[in-house]
């Protein structure tokens, strides 16, 4: 989370659209930049460089004409700065790893011995790894992943003593599987000696060997049988509504149900064959100012996208056009939840521009049925305090069959079916009001109280059908705005004190039990090490996260890899229970780098952005084990590698589902004079065959 936050106004390359509102640009922190070549003639340009594909683009051809914002070169992230590793007796160095093959310009050179994180010249050789489980702290010393100055936290940057062991990977202490076993050897077993048999030098008796063995299956299949009565509990739990994407690329079908049988796991399987195709790209409407395309959705039937005052419908695969739902202005909000019936809630703007009203209002709320590309009702409301004048609201969102609209200007609550008002937030003599809505399974409210210069927030968790308070949580004081990252569990997220420092919006996160309002946890989570983010002034628009299994799993930000170039990162989880960063990790690999996207049952679907020479990859992370299963890798062809990386994954909306991956542009903007014989994407689909 080390980005500086995006200006009003974007440079010519930025992903973000010239002139987009504070709202939007606040506290975005821009996307990292794929792995570029050492010096040399090179294979192919970098990834983020804007370029156009060849006329005539790649795909399905599309009904919109061609035109609009083009490929942003993202910038380039702030290198991870290595601390050297504390004394330690001095012992024979590591084994060298095997010399990689040679793979021509663009594979990876050969790592020094030791690999990523072994102590360079000058400094001791850590001790040999012990035979701890896969995922357990090696040493007390405070390092990259988690918390600093914390006793008793592991640490060390990855590879070192003190940070999980990632098996089998170059440069890596050997580390053992063993999740969710004891650090230490089993009681009664005999102990490590120098022998290093176990046993002080002594080799086991047959007799020992086989009460050992026998001990050691009796607890295996104890636990393994508690384990399974436990996550299928906590996998035969539905949502309330199913969810999709405005921006954190939550799937539809994300009920948290757990695999086949009840086992942990999700939904998502991979393909007989992971290589991905283009599906179809959706060109961009030509359009003359700044303009707001926000919301996707993907159905059993379709990838829905909002386009220039209209909601449209294509054909999941063909990418052919179903059916489209116009409005009176731009697309100003979405919510990210669908129902299980496809329904979902947009905000827009009350007209287009015109002459005399240069900047319409957003002040309309409405439902379209995805599955019959219908608009259900839409309608404004004016605001306890405001007159006839009707609310501006700034984000929307579904709980239940409650819609709910808020904005600094006021809220209301609809019935999902017929748009019938339910209620508006109360108005008191301490100038509170209601900043914004976060739904899902529970609805919840970021509400702000005081003066400008010192506010007071609390969330509170809400009855949907009736808006009274049901518990409230007071954030503590130098918070100006608050995020919520999950209802269920309650998850928020706040820059406390503006600590961050990096426009991310996130220097802490707070674990709140949502029946009683009392704080379970605060988890500092330092914005030099963790790359998600949330809009400051938006309340349910964190991306790079993902909450399951009452743990909270955030990406690391990108580091040196095992080369001589390019940058890599892992996915890290937080107890929510007790705020400790738990053992193990989900590497993204040399010169990828990993981002949740959400939950698939107990699992976490992440994105790995790729490097300049090779296609992204979409995976599925057992949330235990941190085991990764590729569902998908789109081509490496030059072409298509310039329209994938075109899309800021911090600043597109990103869904993925059943073998389908999407991504699409929030903003738009007119059409430069470099760009005049460019094909601008709205947005491109990837399938697997």
């Amino acid at each position: 989370m080390t980005q500086p936050p995006q200006p009003p106004n974007q440079p010519p390359n930025s992903d973000e659209p010239q002139g987009q509102s504070q709202s939007q640009s606040q506290g975005g922190s821009s996307d990292r930049s794929p792995a570029q070549p050492p010096a040399g003639p090179p294979a192919g340009p970098p990834a983020g460089a804007p370029a156009a594909p060849p006329s005539g683009g790649f795909g399905a051809p599309q009904d919109p004409p061609p035109g609009g914002f083009g490929e942003p070169t993202p910038p380039p992230a702030d290198p991870f700065t290595k601390q050297p590793p504390p004394a330690a007796p001095p012992t024979p160095p590591p084994a060298a790893p095997p010399t990689p093959p040679a793979g021509g310009y663009g594979s990876p050179p050969t790592p020094p011995a030791g690999g990523y994180g072994t102590p360079q010249p000058g400094y001791p050789t850590p001790p040999a790894p012990q035979p701890n489980g896969y995922g357990y702290p090696q040493a007390a010393q405070p390092g990259y992943g988690y918390p600093q100055g914390a006793p008793g936290q592991p640490g060390g940057y990855p590879g070192q003593p003190g940070y999980p062991a990632q098996q089998g990977q170059p440069g890596y202490p050997g580390g053992q599987p063993g999740y969710g076993y004891p650090t230490q050897p089993m009681y009664g077993a005999p102990q490590p000696g120098p022998g290093g048999d176990g046993n002080g030098g002594k080799k086991f008796s047959t007799q020992m060997q086989i009460i050992v063995a026998a001990a050691v299956a009796v607890v295996l299949i104890i636990g393994a049988a508690v384990v399974y009565s436990v996550t299928k509990d906590d996998g035969d739990k539905g949502n309330q509504a199913s969810t999709s994407s405005g921006a954190t690329g939550e799937g539809e079908g994300n009920e948290g149900k757990g695999g086949e049988g009840g086992l942990p796991g999700g939904t998502e399987k991979a393909p007989g064959n992971t290589n991905a195709k283009v599906a179809f790209q959706v060109l961009q409407p030509e359009v003359t100012q700044v303009t707001s395309v926000k919301g996707s959705w993907l159905t059993d039937k379709a990838y829905v996208k909002s386009g220039a005052s209209e909601v449209v419908a294509y054909d999941r695969d063909k990418g052919t056009k179903l059916w489209s739902v116009p409005v009176a202005g731009e697309v100003c909000g979405a919510s990210r939840h669908l129902t299980k019936d496809h329904r979902t809630a947009i905000l827009f703007k009350e007209g287009k521009p015109t002459a005399e009203k240069k900047y319409p209002a957003c002040n309309q709320v409405g439902v379209v049925d995805l599955a019959a590309g219908k608009l259900l009702w839409s309608k404004s409301v004016t605001s306890a305090t405001g007159g006839d004048r009707p609310v501006q609201f700034d984000e929307v969102t579904i709980s239940g069959t409650t819609v709910a609209a808020g904005g600094t200007s006021g809220g209301a609550a609809f019935k999902l079916e017929d748009g019938a008002e339910l209620w508006k937030p109360k108005v008191d003599g301490n100038r509170c009001y209601d900043t914004g809505y976060a739904g899902g399974e529970a609805l919840a409210v970021v509400r702000k109280c005081g003066s400008y210069d010192s506010p007071q927030l609390s969330v509170q968790m809400l009855n949907p059908a009736t808006g009274a308070p049901l518990s409230s949580f007071d954030m503590p004081a130098g918070v100006d705005y608050a995020s919520v990252v999950s209802t269920k569990p309650l998850v928020v997220a706040a820059n406390v004190g503006d600590t961050a420092g990096d426009g991310s919006g996130i220097s802490d996160f707070f674990s709140v039990d949502a029946a009683t309002g009392k704080l379970i946890v605060r988890i500092s989570a330092d914005a030099e090490k963790y790359a998600a983010r949330c809009r400051t002034t938006d309340v349910e628009s964190c991306q790079g996260l993902a909450v399951g299994n009452n743990r909270l799993y955030l990406p690391t930000e990108d580091h040196d890899g095992t080369g001589e170039y390019g940058k890599t990162n892992e996915i890290v989880a937080f107890d929510l229970a007790t705020g400790k960063l738990l053992g193990g990790r989900a590497d993204a690999g040399d010169r990828y780098s990993l981002t949740p996207l959400r939950m698939d049952g107990t699992s976490v679907i992440a994105y790995k952005r790729p490097p300049y020479d090779k296609g992204g990859q979409i995976v599925s992370i057992d949330g235990e084990t941190f085991k990764q299963t590729l569902l998908m890798e789109n081509p490496a062809d030059e072409t298509v590698r310039r329209a994938e990386t075109s899309f800021s994954i911090d600043h597109s909306e990103v869904l993925y589902g059943e073998g389908r991956f999407y991504l699409a542009k929030q903003l738009i903007s007119e059409r430069r004079d470099s760009q005049a014989d460019e094909k601008l994407y709205l947005s491109l689909a990837f399938r697997t065959e």
